[in-house]
């Protein structure tokens, strides 16, 4: 991971920030654009680590139906 990507967390936090900032009655109208694209990028950013997280699962979760089960011996 890149040093200024953000982790998951970070990420929906910062767009929590964003958010807010874009709720409040004083938006800066020349902020506005680049507040929405950083938050699209992090949306973006959210929606690929839990794709990633997701097909990780689906790997370790398939691995485990794979194995045989200690028991059955």
């Amino acid at each position: 991971m890149a040093e200024d990507t953000p982790g998951y967390a970070a990420a929906l936090a910062e767009l929590d920030s964003i958010l807010q900032e874009l709720e409040g009655s004083d938006v800066d109208v020349d902020h506005l654009a680049d507040r929405v694209a950083r938050a699209s990028d992090l949306i973006t950013l959210c929606r690929n680590k839990i794709s990633t997280a997701q097909l990780r699962i689906e790997q370790v979760t398939a691995d485990l139906d794979a194995s045989p089960d200690p028991r059955s011996d």
